[in-house]
C-alpha cells in the first residue's frame, strides 16, 4: 500500500479505537458519575472532552509517526521543533473538537428533548469520537497549512454559535458582540474561550505560514548566490524585514483577539478597548500593505484583500450613519478576516506545494535552468493528469 491507503487504513483503526473507548468511558461515567456532573452542561462539557481527548491522542500518534518517516533532520533542533509543532497543534484539535462536539451535542438536545436525548449520548459520543479519531490521525499524517486554515472558521463559528444558544440575555446582540460575553455566566466563558482560543490558533497557523515562506525563499539551485521565489523573480529587495513586518501584524492580530476575551469590558472598560478598536486598525494596515508584505502571492490575493477592505469600510460608515448596528458591523469584519485568513493559509499551501513539486522534478531531472524546469513540472502535470483519466500507463511497442 503506498502512504494516502495506509494514511486511511488506520485511521480506520483509529475510529475503531476511538469509538470503543469513548463509548464505554461514557457509559461508565453516566452510570457512576455525582448528581452534580449529571447536568445537561456538564454532562455535554464531558461528552466533548472524549471526543477531544480521542481526537488530539490520534493526531499525534499519527502526526509522530509521519514526523518520524518525512524528517531526517539530525540533532536535536529537529526533534525539538516537531515537540513545538505537535503542542501548538494539539491545542488548535482540542479545542475545535471540544467546542464543535459541543455544539453538535446541544443542538441534538434541543432538538430531542432531554429525556430522550440521554438514552443516545454514549452511542453519540462513540460516533463523534471515532470520526474525530478517524479525521485527525489522516489529517496528521497527510497534514498541510490548507488542513491547518480549515479548522479556524469551523472552531470560531462553533463556540459563538455555542455561546449565543447558551446565553441568558435575549438582547446581547443589539449593542455589540463583546456583551455576549460581558458576563460570568457559562454562555460568556464560552464566547471569551473561544476568542482566547481563537487568537492562540491565529498564532500558531501564521507560525506555519511564515515558516513556508521562508522556507521557499531559501530554496537554491547550483548556483549559491540565487535564491528561488514563487512568481516573483529570484530576489526579493529586505525580504526580512518584510516578512518581519508580516509576521508581528499577523502575531498583533491574535494577541487582541485573546485580549478582548481575557479583558471583559465591565471590569477593564480601558484596557477591551485598546484591543477592540486595534483589532481593526491592524487588519486595514495587514491587507492595505499585502503586496508589499508578501509579494510571493497572487495578484487576485491582493484584490480579495482589497474587497475586503472596502466591504469593511462600507460597513462601518453605514454604522456612523445609523443604518446598521455594531455587532452587524463586527461579525461583518470577523467573517471578512477569518475568510481573507483561510484564503492566506491556502495560498502559502499552494506555495508549499508547488514548491515541493519543483524540488521533486529537479532531483529527478537534474535540470537546474528555471525556464526548463518549469517544463519539466508541467509535463509532469500532464503526464499525471492523462493517467489518471486513461489509468495506468503501458509502454509501447517500441519501449519493449
Amino acid at each position: 500500500m503506498g502512504r494516502h491507503q495506509r494514511a486511511e487504513s488506520a485511521g480506520l483503526v483509529s475510529f475503531l479505537c476511538s469509538a470503543i473507548i469513548s463509548g464505554v468511558g461514557m457509559m461508565l461515567y453516566m452510570d457512576y458519575a455525582s448528581a452534580i456532573w449529571q447536568v445537561s452542561m456538564r454532562r455535554f462539557m464531558v461528552c466533548a472532552a472524549f471526543v477531544a481527548c480521542c481526537g488530539v491522542v490520534s493526531f499525534i500518534v499519527g502526526y509522530v509517526h509521519r514526523s518520524r518517516v518525512v524528517s531526517a533532520t539530525p540533532g536535536l533542533l529537529g526533534p525539538l521543533r516537531r515537540g513545538i509543532e505537535i503542542l501548538a497543534l494539539s491545542i488548535v484539535y482540542a479545542a475545535t473538537l471540544f467546542l464543535t462536539s459541543f455544539m453538535l451535542f446541544s443542538l441534538a438536545n434541543s432538538t430531542m428533548g432531554t429525556s430522550l436525548f440521554t438514552d443516545y449520548i454514549p452511542a453519540l459520543t462513540a460516533a463523534f469520537s471515532g470520526i474525530s479519531g478517524y479525521i485527525t490521525f489522516v489529517q496528521a499524517e497527510l497534514m498541510d497549512a490548507k488542513t491547518l486554515a480549515s479548522l479556524l472558521p469551523l472552531f470560531i463559528v462553533s463556540g459563538v454559535i455555542t455561546a449565543s444558544m447558551t446565553t441568558n440575555d435575549p438582547n446581547w446582540f443589539r449593542n455589540n458582540f463583546s456583551q455576549l460575553g460581558d458576563r460570568t455566566t457559562f454562555a460568556a466563558r464560552m464566547f471569551n474561550a473561544t476568542l482566547i482560543v481563537g487568537g492562540v490558533c491565529v498564532i500558531i497557523i501564521s507560525y506555519f505560514a511564515i515558516s513556508e515562506l521562508i522556507a521557499t525563499y531559501r530554496v537554491r539551485f547550483d548556483n549559491p548566490d540565487v535564491l528561488r521565489t514563487i512568481h516573483v523573480g529570484y530576489k526579493i529587495p529586505r525580504f526580512y524585514f518584510r516578512i518581519g513586518a508580516l509576521t508581528v501584524l499577523l502575531l498583533l492580530s491574535g494577541l487582541c483577539f485573546i485580549g478582548i476575551g481575557l479583558f471583559r469590558y465591565t471590569p477593564h472598560p480601558l484596557i477591551h478597548n485598546v484591543f477592540a478598536r486595534g483589532l481593526p486598525c491592524i487588519m486595514g494596515l495587514l491587507l492595505i500593505s499585502l503586496p508589499w508584505l508578501a509579494p510571493q502571492l497572487s495578484r487576485t490575493m491582493y484584490v480579495v484583500s482589497d474587497i475586503a477592505l472596502l466591504a469593511a469600510a462600507i460597513a462601518g460608515i453605514s454604522w456612523i450613519m445609523g443604518h446598521n448596528t455594531l455587532t452587524n458591523v463586527e461579525a461583518l469584519a470577523g467573517m471578512l478576516f477569518l475568510g481573507w485568513f483561510i484564503v492566506f493559509s491556502r495560498q502559502i499551501a499552494a506555495i508549499e506545494s508547488d514548491r515541493i513539486q519543483r524540488q521533486l522534478v529537479q532531483r529527478n531531472t537534474g535540470i537546474t535552468n528555471d525556464f526548463e524546469l518549469e517544463q519539466a513540472v508541467r509535463n509532469d502535470e500532464q503526464l499525471v493528469f492523462e493517467s489518471s483519466l486513461q489509468g495506468p500507463l503501458r509502454p509501447s511497442h517500441h519501449q519493449e
